[in-house]
């Protein structure tokens, strides 16, 4: 691995960045926020100049590069506005899932809408009872006269009240034991009778972005809808959980940096006892931890996305990623807050609002317990195997 950038690369950096700065406006953001509104305009714009799908295939429209590629995105864009910057890269999150595993057709008429900025997506997997466990989950799915039916329920499921669709994971409805090759994915529209949505309501971060929690009453698709047409277990469900773990690693990297930022610019300017708040080996030594953790973070993330690009990252390095993202994202935005005092609760200061997103990207895709449980049946083995 180049332990640097690419020119392409940077460029892309460049890009990214320059066009956070210009699109994100502060005052909007926090509008947006605070009225749960969603920035469409900004995301039509992103999509637009490619930064929508930049690892999608061309094949629907997409800019044909890689995780890495993807991973720079969104750390320029959490870092200019972690809200922001969450609300437009995950306007299709679950997208992956139909060009991994549909049809070139399918893959075409629903990915294309969300390259171009024209659609959200859902990635509808988790459960109240599978508290993270991919093979615990009692969503069926059946076959019937040709169509494919759902029925069951997910919950905070993330773009779920504004979906254009919806990528269920579901196991065959005969029944079969959650050891055999019987979990599936299927793409739903989400004007399909039968879909029944329950805003979850108002989160403590990522505001712009519903969450909805989805009930399936005998919902029907056709049959090229279903993109697993042979069971493989519980892998290829999985391999997208490590895709988004990823994606959502280069987020908590970008939202740690953004608050970074906005603390060393106070302390930079502000003063006690007639010197600059920079001056003070306390501060300056908790600035330096900051500036420590954050590249730590970053190449562990560059590093990962890199190995998924190059098809060797598997569940442990994806787990790894997150969990140190978050726990990065966590620290220096609480320090962050702690610098600027009195005025780090204030909304204007931003690191506040960065915090949240912070706790939001910590819960999303895995808790730290599910994170190291995944990491652990990578380095130990799983429990109960020798």
């Amino acid at each position: 691995m180049e332990f640097e950038l690419s020119k392409p690369q940077k460029e892309i950096q460049k890009a990214a960045r320059d066009f956070a700065k210009g699109e994100f406006d502060k005052e909007e953001g926090i509008a947006f926020s605070k009225s749960r509104k969603y920035p469409e305009k900004i995301l039509k714009k992103a999509a637009e100049l490619g930064f929508i799908g930049i690892h999608y295939p061309q094949s629907c429209e997409g800019a044909g590069m890689g995780m890495l590629e993807n991973a720079i995105v969104a750390e320029q864009f959490c870092r200019q506005d972690s809200a922001m910057g969450m609300a437009v890269l995950l306007s299709g999150f679950g997208a992956e899932c139909v060009f991994r595993f549909g049809e070139k057709e399918i893959a075409k008429r629903l990915v294309l809408p969300v390259v171009e900025g024209k659609a959200l997506s859902a990635l509808a997997f988790f459960e109240t009872k599978m508290v993270g466990r991919i093979d615990a989950v009692s969503t069926l799915i059946a076959e019937d006269n040709g169509d494919i039916a759902i029925n069951g329920e997910k919950n905070f499921v993330l773009n779920g009240m504004n979906a254009d669709f919806y990528v269920v994971l579901g196991r065959n409805a005969e029944g079969a034991s959650f050891a055999g090759d019987r979990f599936f994915l299927v793409a739903v529209e989400s004007d399909r009778k039968g879909i029944h949505l329950t805003d979850a309501g108002q989160t403590i971060g990522n505001n712009m972005v519903s969450f909805g929690h989805v009930h399936f009453d005998n919902v029907r698709v056709p049959a090229e809808n279903l993109l697993q047409k042979s069971g493989s277990g519980p892998d290829r469900p999985l391999a997208l959980v490590n895709e988004a773990r990823i994606q959502l690693s280069a987020m908590a990297l970008g939202t740690a940096q953004g608050a970074f930022d906005r603390a060393l610019d106070y302390i930079r300017q502000r003063e006690q006892f007639s010197r600059k708040l920079a001056q003070f080996q306390v501060i300056r030594h908790k600035i330096a931890e900051m500036a420590a953790r954050i590249e730590q973070t970053r190449w562990l993330v560059y590093k990962t996305a890199w190995k998924f690009d190059k098809k060797k990252c598997d569940a442990g390095d994806a787990a790894i990623a997150k969990l140190t993202a978050s726990r990065c994202a966590l620290e220096v935005t609480d320090e962050a807050v702690q610098l600027l005092g009195g005025y780090g609760y204030m909304t204007e200061y931003e690191v506040e609002h960065f915090y949240r997103d912070a706790k939001t990207i910590e819960i999303m895709m895995g808790s730290s317990f599910q994170l190291k449980d995944a990491i652990a049946d990578v380095v130990i083995g799983k429990p109960g195997k020798k």
